[in-house]
């Protein structure tokens, strides 16, 4: 048994102003120009808390040949360049072309992708395959919880399979699973039968998380579903909120073994579930004044501020300084904010060194819209290279790299600022820094909920800040044209 896989993850966050080049997919990936597969790609993913990881794990388990044909992705930010989509997907096309004929496809996708031509780029990666694959040969996908499907994707894809968790924990043990039903399908020990439902909500990511109600009740009953005789998988996917597009907002997804009346009736059931639970998955906001106050009363231990408007693993610039400056003036002490992209600063540091005082204007120059930069004097007490290894549940095995990064003290708050772009989930990326997470009263983490899988647990209290910018858990900061309508809670539905 011969199966390929591959695919492309992209986050697009149609509200942000900077697009997504094909430069940005090389930097990302780690996997040079031309993006390279077959025995570098396994080596890159073995062992790894992620879906490939999951993929090569199943495909020893189930005893069958894969072929890892191209893996890459790019932070999330604005629309996808057709440059860059075009020439992934035509390097993919065209790997799998001389690897033909393959018994199955797996695919990793996200499910949130809009390109210049698509505003669901998944739907025409899959179609294409479709159309050098043929009818016959499966082809089973997996996508991230804030996946925005379509029905097409529905319809081209024999499973579609979406990740139960959010923090992303679980994307090894979804790779794994669509690595083994794969296996069966080909095998003919199972003949899927996939129901679609398009639920009309869109929900906001820190209601999302799994590590709270409602949704921990909610997969709780999702996975006694699963259980069922002849359902192979079931999955509810919440959509991602900032992308105006037909597509957005939640989906359902129930597939059983050759049993359509189930499949359509499973479907529905969990389609009503979520519905029932609109008003719950509406967020509640924390200002800024208020989270100050609360962490110096606290006696608890550490207060975490998740920055989610900010949040560069949903497209923000990862450079706002609304909570910095409001804990400078308040003149805090024991808070840090992290991590903010800013390479002009961090070079500044780097070029005057530990234990230098900079003249310095942090963050706030990627837009208008999360602060304006922070004049100050900031004292430069540690730098580093930015290379991490990730030791929390998400990408666990994996590395990482901000470029250049420094630790700041201004007052009696700490900023760490880094070079690249990305969110703060693994609290290796504060300790390389410098910065003990346990230690401090109040971090504001730039992150919406992925830092609550490995962060969450050192805290005492969470809250969810009221502050500006283009992630900012408020369907009201948003004007949406594209958006199918009637949706709840842009309007009102019983």
């Amino acid at each position: 048994m011969r199966i390929a896989c591959g695919g492309v993850q992209h986050e697009t966050n149609t509200f942000a102003t900077v697009p997504t080049t094909l430069a940005d997919f090389i930097r990302d990936s780690g996997c040079g120009p031309d993006f390279f597969g077959g025995e570098e790609l396994r080596a890159r993913f073995r062992d790894s808390g992620t879906v490939h990881g999951g993929f090569i794990a199943g495909a020893e388990q189930a005893d069958f040949e894969l072929l890892p044909l191209i893996c890459v992705h790019a932070q999330p930010a604005g629309i996808v360049q057709d440059e860059a989509f075009n020439r992934i997907l035509g390097l993919f096309l065209e790997r799998l072309k001389q690897v033909m004929p393959v018994d199955g496809v797996l695919l990793d996708l996200h499910g949130a992708m809009v390109t210049e031509a698509h505003s669901d780029a998944e739907s025409a990666f899959i179609t294409a395959v479709r159309e050098v694959v043929g009818p016959q040969v499966p082809i089973v996908s997996t996508l991230d919880l804030h996946g925005n499907i379509g029905q097409r994707s529905a319809e081209l894809a024999d499973v579609l399979i979406g990740f139960d968790t959010y923090p992303h924990v679980d994307m090894y043990e979804r790779g794994r699973e669509a690595a083994l039903l794969m296996a069966r399908i080909v095998r003919g020990e199972v003949r899927p039968t996939q129901a679609f439902r398009k639920v009309p909500l869109l929900t906001m990511p820190p209601m999302q998380c799994t590590l709270r109600e409602p949704m921990i009740s909610l997969m709780r009953k999702l996975h006694e579903l699963e259980a069922l005789p002849d359902v192979l998988t079931a999955t509810v996917m919440q959509g991602f909120p900032f992308a105006d597009i037909p597509e957005a907002g939640v989906s359902v997804f129930v597939t059983t073994n050759n049993n359509r009346q189930l499949a359509e009736t499973l479907a529905d059931r969990v389609a009503g579930w979520m519905w029932d639970l609109r008003d719950a998955l509406q967020p509640k906001l924390t200002r800024v004044d208020e989270v100050i106050q609360f962490a110096r009363d606290n006696t608890q231990g550490l207060v975490l501020y998740a920055d989610g408007s900010d949040n560069p693993g949903g497209g923000a610039p990862s450079d706002g300084t609304i909570a910095l400056q409001a804990m400078i003036d308040a003149k805090f002490e024991g808070g840090v904010v992290g991590i903010l992209y800013d390479p002009e600063t961090a070079a500044q540091a780097h070029a005057a060194g530990v234990g230098k005082t900079i003249p310095a204007r942090i963050g706030g120059k990627t837009d208008d819209q999360h602060g304006a930069p922070v004049v100050t004097d900031a004292y430069v007490r540690s730098l580093c290279d930015g290379h991490y290894n990730f030791h929390g549940p998400m990408y666990q095995g994996m590395t990482g790299e901000f470029g250049p990064m420094a630790l700041l003290v201004i007052g009696g708050v700490e900023v760490v600022v880094a070079s690249r772009r990305h969110q703060l989930l693994d609290a290796e990326m504060l300790r390389v820094a410098g910065v003990t997470p346990e230690r401090r009263k109040l971090i504001v983490v730039k992150s919406a909920v992925h830092f609550r899988a490995d962060l969450g647990p050192l805290a005492s209290h969470i809250f969810d800040a009221d502050t500006p910018g283009i992630h900012r858990p408020d369907f009201a900061a948003f004007k949406y044209q594209h958006v199918r309508r009637p949706i709840y809670p842009l309007d009102k539905m019983t």
